[in-house]
């Protein structure tokens, strides 16, 4: 079942007196239980269209189809390159945040700690602990929601061998429960874990 779908997606840039296409004419669609990896070298466009598949950014032409204008967390959660955790909070507290806000959040947390290795970390403040860390916390904020697309720009860009793994099947994790997962990444280890792949170079998408 499709949960997002993007429709002759293009958007462009003025650069000087240049004008860039960071996405030309997308299509695709992301499925429920499946982890569809967006793949591409560094400035490819994969940043651009996650940002527009998620509603940050609007088309200069196409449409992105399937998730309400406003959409709560238990309907997309995203992991941006920024990893965006609150400084004032703890690490627990900033995994707990969609429950903070009164979101239904049926993943236990204490569970999706233990599983991403940060257990240990439920007291300590963002800046306490390695990027790495904060990145795992970041992950597991996403998914305590469940949500129905889960959309994570470079998730592993931190993490060590035994961490990429962890990450990795946690994601895979999410979509058996129906989640569908949007991912970009040139990592090869997310790669070979990914049920499909969209190729992007120079704004241009190829099923594959």
């Amino acid at each position: 079942m499709s949960i997002v779908a993007a429709e002759n997606v293009t958007k462009r840039y003025r650069r000087g007196r240049e004008t860039v296409t960071a996405v030309d004419a997308a299509s695709f669609e992301v499925v429920a239980g499946q982890i569809t990896g967006l793949v591409g070298p560094s400035g490819s466009g994969k940043t651009t269209l996650l940002d527009i598949v998620v509603g940050g950014t609007e088309p200069d032409n196409g449409r992105v189809t399937g998730l309400p204008d406003e959409p709560m967390w238990a309907e997309l959660a995203i992991v941006p390159q920024a990893i965006g955790l609150l400084p004032e909070l703890t690490i627990r507290e900033n995994i707990d945040l969609p429950r903070r806000l009164g979101i239904p959040a049926p993943v236990d947390t204490d569970q999706v700690m233990t599983d991403l290795g940060i257990a240990a970390l439920v007291d300590r403040a963002p800046d306490e602990v390695s990027l790495g860390e904060q990145q795992r916390a970041a992950i597991a904020r996403a998914l305590v929601a469940s949500p129905r697309l889960l959309v994570a720009d470079e998730p592993t860009s931190h993490q060590d061998e035994a961490n990429v793994q962890r990450v990795v099947t946690a994601l895979h994790d999410t979509t058996q429960t129906g989640s569908g997962v949007l991912v970009a990444t040139h990592d090869p280890r997310v790669i070979e874990r990914c049920d499909r792949i969209l190729w992007m170079r120079d704004g241009v998408v190829n099923l594959h």
